[in-house]
C-alpha cells in the first residue's frame, strides 16, 4: 500500500503524540483564531514571568538586610501604587480585547448547509444526517454508529493505528462547508471533543447543544474523551 507523504504529515498533526507540548494542527477558523491567541497570551506569559523573576533577583542580590548599612525611609508611594495598578490593568485589556473577539466569534450562527446530530451512548457515538440525499428510495436519513475499537481487536490491516483513538466506523463530512453540529446524550454526560476542530462540546441527556464548524482542509481527524461519564 502506497502512503502519500503529505496525508501522513496531516495524519500525524491531526492526533495526539507521545509528549506533545503544543497544540494539534489546526484545521477549521475556530482552531486557528485558538492558536493565535494561545501564542499572544504565551508571549505576554513569558514576559511577566522574566519581569518578575528579574525583579525578585534584584530584590534579594541589592537589598540584603547584610548587605545595607542604612535603614530605608521608603514606606509609602502614590506614584508606584499608580503604577503597579495601571500596569496590570492595561495586560488584561490586551488580552480582553481578543479573547472577547475570539469568543463572539465562535457563537456566531451562520446559515448551515448540512446539520449533523451527534448523541452521546456509553461507550459509543452515534451521528444522524437528517437532510442526506442517498440514492436509494425513501431514504433521507444517514445515520452511522461508531464503536472505539480496542488493540485487540483491531486487524492485522490496522495495526499501525491509534490506540483507543480508532473507531469501527468513520464519519466524513465535507470542507469548506458551513456544519451544524447538534450534540446530546442518551444516558449520562458526554463531551465530544476534536481536538484540531477546536471544538469541545456537552452532550447533556435531555438537552440539544449546537455548534458550527467549518473544516478548511482534509484530513483524518480522532476525537478524545473529555467527560467522566
Amino acid at each position: 500500500m502506497i502512503i502519500d507523504n503529505k496525508f501522513l504529515s496531516n495524519l500525524i498533526c491531526d492526533a495526539p503524540e507521545s509528549w506533545q507540548v503544543g497544540l494539534q494542527e489546526p484545521a477549521s477558523i475556530t482552531m486557528e483564531g485558538i492558536l493565535i491567541f494561545n501564542n499572544h497570551l504565551l508571549f505576554l506569559l513569558i514576559a511577566i514571568v522574566l519581569f518578575v523573576g528579574w525583579l525578585i533577583y534584584n530584590t534579594i542580590f541589592y537589598y540584603e538586610e547584610f548587605s545595607n548599612k542604612f535603614n530605608s525611609r521608603f514606606v509609602h508611594s502614590n506614584s508606584l501604587e499608580i503604577v503597579w495598578t495601571t500596569i496590570p490593568a492595561l495586560i488584561l485589556l490586551t488580552l480582553s480585547t481578543p479573547s472577547f473577539t475570539l469568543l463572539y466569534a465562535m457563537d456566531e450562527i451562520s446559515e448551515p448547509e448540512l446539520s449533523i446530530k451527534i448523541l452521546g451512548h456509553q461507550w459509543f457515538w452515534s451521528y444522524e444526517i437528517s437532510d442526506f440525499n442517498s440514492c436509494r428510495k425513501n431514504q433521507k436519513t444517514f445515520k452511522l454508529v461508531c464503536y472505539m475499537m480496542v488493540l485487540d481487536g483491531l486487524p492485522k490491516e490496522k495495526q499501525g493505528y491509534f490506540r483507543l483513538l480508532e473507531t469501527n466506523r468513520r464519519l466524513i463530512l465535507p470542507t469548506n462547508t458551513h456544519l451544524r453540529l447538534l450534540v446530546s446524550a442518551a444516558d449520562v454526560l458526554h463531551s465530544w471533543t476534536i481536538p484540531s476542530f477546536g471544538l469541545k462540546v456537552d452532550a447533556c441527556p435531555g438537552r440539544l447543544n449546537q455548534v458550527n464548524l467549518f473544516i478548511k482542509r482534509a484530513g483524518l481527524f480522532y476525537g478524545q474523551c473529555s467527560e467522566i461519564c
